[in-house]
């Protein structure tokens, strides 16, 4: 199995690094457009620094609402290209990254005949167009079978539902896993890297100035570039303006906000599509012992990087949710974890937020910095494709497109199928929850991470010496998810923390303030549970 070790503990030498050569690329933003584009740069064998101003993956792209879209919403916009090429790349996330492209059916109820007719009728059309294969082809149910499969749906008015396969993801992972790759094939990765100014030369773009932006760090590094790539997701604009302090508004930001409820308190074994007063599709997403819940879509004036939830948005998930679901009505109690994201999305003057378009666009500022904006978790890898095109055309070179679908990312190379990992993680020891979760997680490294250390320990470990983590934040709420979906003791923080410690040379009192800041972090996030009119 190919080592894609990431260890970024040592911030001298790997800022030493970024000013040891002037790179072809340099990636400013590390979500999983930026990390996308440094994959398919550095197979191509060019020389690639990517930076980013937080940890790998601590916006938006830890922040979505963990699907593999096919593309299906978009049919009803008559967005064609947008669906056929999002069919398309799912299967190349499959291909790659198993473990992280778990086929889960999606139900969508059905209120009637006319719902029916027009919801088999977009599938069929959605399957030609998407070249879906036989095997993952829409089904109906009736009725019956949607009680039989699904008893918590209140059916009484409903005829069945139309049901189909759709992946389910760690976003965060599957960004983290296209940053190590990057690495393995060459490129130079720094996290909480901030871009203070951008070098120009003749007017031309050629690097930037990177400063450490952890606590107490003043390191910086003069990083040159041929071409410089802005992919900062929500903060695109705010690069635009170092490059031209007059550059205009081009992102309209808007909100998705997710909550997660225990599963014994919403018992479902497929994901359910619900309707909400404003004419909008949500979802409920069973993950492990939990659901989340989402997603609203609401303007969001600037970029942030822990963006509020308020109980309006807590209210908009839960009312439909009760509604649909034969259960005691969920209130801001039942809620343990939630999430914020923003989508920089190219703004449409005039449009809602559902209705502005996930396409992407690259666009070249005076000086030369191309950046890139809006695009889907889905189409990243075709995304990143085209605009390492680009790139090599600025460079006058010309390469044939690297594997990136074909080569796997880190944990992707198993063979058997999940069933067979998980199988063998059950023979190290590991419970079958705790065997799923590893699996899906890691993938094939399970095996190894299991096999050193059991539990949390061997996650840190693996965390800090092979996945870039510097805080414990970057383990908590995104390599382990724990914040978001753990079932253990509020001492497994803690310890968790111990073990960093230990890898990182932490204080005592450097130790309690990472804690701090996770426990600060969780309770911002679900500060507005108190005020929601669904108490």
């Amino acid at each position: 199995m190919k080592t894609h070790a990431l260890d970024l503990r040592d911030r001298r030498k790997s800022f030493g690094r970024l000013e040891e050569q002037v790179f072809d690329v340099l990636v400013i933003g590390a979500g999983i457009t930026g990390c996308g584009i440094a994959r398919d740069a550095a197979m191509r064998g060019l020389s690639v620094a990517l930076v980013d101003r937080a940890d790998i993956g601590a916006g938006t792209s830890s922040r979505s609402s963990k699907l593999i879209h096919g593309g299906l919403r978009y049919l009803a916009q008559g967005d064609l290209f947008v669906v056929k090429e999002a069919a398309v790349e799912r299967r190349a996330v499959r291909a790659i990254a198993p473990h992280l492209a778990q086929t889960m059916p999606m139900i969508i109820p059905l209120r009637g005949k006319t719902d029916q007719a027009k919801m088999v009728a977009a599938m069929v059309a959605y399957e030609k167009l998407g070249g879906v294969a036989p095997e993952e082809a829409h089904e109906v149910w009736d009725q019956a079978e949607l009680h039989a499969r699904e008893p918590r749906v209140r059916s009484g008015k409903l005829i069945g539902a139309v049901v189909y396969p759709e992946y389910v993801t760690d976003d965060f992972r599957l960004t983290l896993a296209n940053a190590r790759s990057a690495a393995s094939h060459g490129a130079c990765v720094d996290t909480y890297a901030r871009v203070e100014t951008l070098l120009l030369e003749g007017g031309k773009a050629a690097g930037a100035i990177v400063q450490a932006a952890l606590p107490g760090e003043d390191d910086a590094a003069r990083v040159r570039a041929r071409v410089v790539v802005n992919a900062a997701g929500p903060w695109v604009d705010a690069i635009r303006r170092l490059e031209d302090a007059a550059a205009k508004k081009k992102l309209q930001l808007t909100k998705g906000i997710h909550l997660v409820v225990r599963r014994e308190r919403l018992p479902l074994d497929n994901t359910v599509i619900m309707a909400t007063p404003d004419r909008r599709s949500i979802f409920a997403v069973p993950r492990d012992c939990f659901v989340y819940i989402g997603t609203t879509d609401t303007f969001y004036p600037q970029a942030e990087y822990w963006p509020g939830i308020t109980s309006e948005d807590f209210d908009y998930l839960l009312l439909p949710a009760s509604a649909m679901f034969d259960i005691e009505p969920l209130t801001g109690n039942d809620v343990v974890s939630a999430w914020a994201g923003l989508r920089p999305l190219l703004g449409a003057e005039g449009k809602s937020p559902s209705e502005i378009s996930r396409r992407h666009e690259t666009m070249e500022g005076p000086g030369g910095v191309l950046s890139v904006a809006g695009g889907k978790l889905t189409s990243y890898r075709s995304m990143a494709e085209r605009v390492v095109n680009l790139c090599e055309k600025r460079l006058q070179r010309k390469s044939n497109p690297p594997p990136t679908a074909e080569e796997p990312l880190p944990g992707g190379d198993f063979a058997g199928g999940p069933e067979k990992l998980r199988s063998q993680l059950e023979s190290l020891g590991l419970n079958p929850a705790d065997s799923e979760r590893a699996a899906r997680l890691y993938g094939a490294e399970a095996l190894e991470i299991s096999s050193k250390d059991a539990g949390p320990a061997g996650e840190v470990r693996h965390a800090v010496e092979c996945e870039g983590a510097l805080t414990l934040e970057d383990y908590w709420f995104r390599r382990s998810a724990r914040a978001r979906f753990d079932v253990g003791p509020p001492s497994a923080l803690i310890r968790a923390a111990e073990h960093m410690s230990a890898l990182m040379g932490w204080s005592e009192d450097e130790q309690m303030r990472q804690i701090e800041r996770c426990r600060n972090l969780h309770a911002e996030e679900l500060k507005a549970r108190a005020e929601t009119g669904n108490q």
